[in-house]
């Protein structure tokens, strides 16, 4: 019994927090299915690590059980990347499996060094000792933190707005780096709640901007785009007009979910391509514009050949069609006329070279 509130004492603040996150997840609706069960097992994980990290400490106080031990150490050193490629997993748009391979292989390298010593060991007085690779689950915890800012920078909308939570996320995870060779092993006591803070501010932040963003793509959506054209009129001198060809064959032959697929991953292509003074939005179905700010022309025709190149890169197709003006003109309608009507023009140019009808 002592053991269990000494438990509740010391991480008190991270269960309210889990048990926060745990209702903020049952009554949005910002992320589908599949991601809900996803962040409920992260929830679970990061549980469990902080039963396990306050089990290994339990034991070192006590001086038992050095075996049992080793044991849950080799589970902490192998969590803390595995719970990163998670979130990578959970929090980024069509990533595969195969992010977990490095923290699959580092979980096998710490259960081989239960025997043999190569990342810790314990000497006779029960002091942590590092081997050799000692220093890999620090090196694989930064190798994913990168991937996951760089991951969440690339597919965002390129907004200060947007940058806010992801350095925030940032600097919670590059913490785990530097405090355990400032605070010592005690650091790994506040690591999961570090964590659990980093996400759900992250997820809250995303729940502030669920009224200008397309819940399916994470695009702006067509609300945030007449807002940006009246508040940037000034700026915005260049647009591309861009519709997706075949959604409704793939919709009615594959379902909906297959189309849903082909919008998220063109979605990506375009985040992908577009610069800091480039925006994306949805505006209908398969309806896309993207806005650009004192641009070139040479600025224009780069991104939609960047824009061909990454769709190239997947089964589908996409019709493409800009206006440019040296300086931002009177009416951005007039604009998104003249894009959309070269667009359709590409669009009635693909199905005539294709033979399909459409």
């Amino acid at each position: 019994m002592e053991v269990i509130k000494e438990f509740i004492l010391q991480n008190w603040a991270l269960i309210l927090i889990l048990f926060a996150f745990v209702v903020l997840l049952r009554t949005t609706g910002f992320l589908n299915v599949k991601s809900k069960s996803r962040m409920y097992a992260l929830i679970v994980w990061l549980f469990l690590l902080t039963l396990v990290v306050f089990l290994e400490f339990l034991l070192e106080e006590q001086k038992a059980l050095p075996n049992v031990r080793l044991a849950l150490m080799a589970i902490r050193y192998s969590a803390t990347p595995l719970i990163i490629a998670f979130i990578i997993y959970t929090m980024a748009i069509n990533i595969r499996w195969y992010v977990f391979i490095p923290a699959y292989i580092l979980t096998v390298i710490d259960i081989v060094s239960i025997y043999t010593g190569i990342v810790f060991s314990l000497d006779e007085e029960g002091i942590l000792r590092r081997g050799f690779l000692g220093y890999l689950p620090y090196i694989m915890v930064g190798a994913y933190c990168t991937l996951l800012v760089y991951i969440l920078i690339k597919r965002s909308n390129k907004r200060y707005t947007e940058f806010f939570p992801i350095i925030f996320l940032c600097f919670a995870f590059v913490s785990g780096l530097f405090l355990p060779f400032v605070l010592g092993k005690d650091y790994s006591k506040i690591f999961c709640i570090t964590i659990v803070i980093a996400v759900f501010i992250y997820y809250v932040f995303s729940i502030l901007q669920l009224t200008e963003k397309d819940s399916l793509t994470g695009l702006l959506n067509r609300q945030a785009f007449y807002a940006s054209v009246n508040d940037e009129a000034k700026t915005i001198n260049a647009l591309v007009s861009i519709d997706m060809n075949g959604l409704k064959t793939i919709n009615d032959s594959q379902g909906h979910a297959a189309g849903d697929k082909a919008l998220s991953t063109i979605a990506i292509c375009f985040l992908k391509a577009v610069t800091a003074k480039q925006t994306v939005y949805r505006i209908g179905g398969d309806e896309f514009v993207i806005l650009c700010r004192r641009a070139t022309e040479d600025d224009v025709k780069q991104l939609v050949e960047r824009i061909k190149k990454n769709i190239a890169k997947t089964e589908y197709k996409c019709a493409i069609g800009y206006s440019f003006h040296t300086e931002a003109p009177e009416s951005i309608d007039e604009m998104l006329k003249e894009s959309d009507e070269k667009m359709y023009a590409d669009k009635a140019a693909f199905y005539e070279a294709s033979g399909i009808t459409r």
